[in-house]
């Protein structure tokens, strides 16, 4: 098999007749059949054709087959956004019932899936606030289908040994279900540590430039294909246009996760030893408590560092204001570094209690470091200090 950078760069659709060098987009809505015999048997499935893009589209197909190799997966299907990603894997693999097991560190809207949608389908929860799997089994009952989590986590970068948990799930026949998107196929891959089906926020790195919406499921054939109908029927479809731009941003994932570690790793570094903070979390600092783990799981400790302010809310608030160059958003895997204040912001709405419990501290700052020098990327993080 191809390395990983080759395959990225290489696997694409066939030319056609014109034998350009760059795939075409499809920007088409429907596709037409020679005669009425070739339309029946594109819709009784007797022949493989191109229908409808809520169906099928060659620019998303090129996307979702080069996520499937770039995941080491049997097959991937491509949503209209991460979240539509996650929706659609849950209510095609749950039903009345049953039961699922959430890491507390997990997506701020994937808990408010269950709190809105689900839990009114008869569909039950537990939130389980440890990276020790064996303090989840305590939460695992008869109904139990399905363990979701987050590695690392967003935006406590807690890191979870995805083996571990892989074991856990095959031994209490539960699907293992892994959002990857701070990771990136590129560093990690849940899948070849025994995770069942893998999830993306495509809008976030696969992108890298903040310009289109996207999600990805990937796994096992059986899996997958499972989500085809209701991706059909309900039509949370991925736009040609966006499968078209993810696609080409697949083929520079590699040299950008790396400047975004390089970077990231500097500016952990640095942080380390500023008297303002009382601590630093990334992937591979040997401080962060999952170090070990992530080192024998992913490649490098990717692009976002996240620390503590000393001085709480008001600290966390003067510090976002001070900055020039970073960008002040939500968003995060963009070639443009950007800042966060989550208690401020985007989890201001949660009581302290819940934001601890998640590891939102009051002074918490979350940094997706992006792709520029990284003196400069310090230089503004310093003067942010008032200093």
């Amino acid at each position: 098999m191809q390395k990983f950078e080759t395959r990225a760069i290489r696997l694409q659709m066939e030319r056609t007749h014109q034998k350009e060098h760059s795939t075409p987009i499809f920007p088409t809505s429907s596709f037409v059949f020679a005669d009425a015999e070739e339309m029946r048997m594109a819709f009784t499935e007797e022949i493989d054709a191109n229908i409808y893009s809520r169906y099928s589209n060659p620019s998303v197909e090129e996307f979702e087959s080069k996520m499937a190799s770039l995941e080491n997966a049997e097959m991937a299907i491509a949503t209209a956004s991460g979240m539509s990603a996650v929706f659609a894997c849950f209510a095609c693999h749950l039903k009345q019932g049953d039961h699922v097991l959430l890491s507390q560190a997990v997506f701020g809207s994937t808990i408010k899936l269950f709190e809105n949608f689900f839990g009114k389908w008869g569909i039950t929860y537990d939130l389980v606030n440890s990276t020790r799997v064996e303090d989840w089994q305590k939460y695992v009952k008869r109904e139990t289908k399905m363990l979701y989590l987050e590695t690392p986590s967003n935006p406590a970068l807690d890191i979870f040994y995805l083996s571990d948990f892989a074991s856990f799930s095959k031994t209490n026949k539960i699907l293992l279900v892994v959002d990857n998107c701070f990771a990136t196929p590129y560093l990690q891959n849940p899948i070849d540590h025994g995770c069942d089906l893998v999830i993306h926020s495509a809008t976030k790195y696969i992108d890298g430039q903040g310009r289109v919406l996207g999600g990805v499921v990937a796994g096992r054939s059986d899996l997958v294909s499972a989500i085809v109908p209701f991706m059909r029927n309900a039509g949370p479809t991925l736009s040609p246009f966006n499968a078209w731009i993810l696609s080409k941003s697949l083929e520079t994932l590699s040299v950008r996760m790396d400047r975004h570690c390089e970077n990231a790793m500097g500016l952990a570094l640095y942080l380390e030893n500023k008297p303002e903070v009382l601590y630093v979390k990334y992937p591979f600092l040997t401080s962060h408590p999952g170090y070990q783990v992530a080192k024998k799981q992913m490649r490098a400790g990717g692009g976002i560092v996240a620390f503590e302010l000393k001085g709480g809310v008001a600290a966390g608030r003067q510090f976002i204001d001070r900055v020039k160059m970073l960008s002040i958003s939500p968003n995060l895997g963009d070639t443009r570094s950007i800042i966060t204040h989550p208690a401020s912001s985007t989890h201001s709405k949660l009581t302290q209690e819940q934001r601890e419990q998640v590891g939102i501290t009051d002074g918490l700052i979350r940094v997706s470091v992006g792709l520029e020098h990284l003196d400069d990327i310090i230089a503004d993080i310093d003067q942010a200090f008032g200093q």
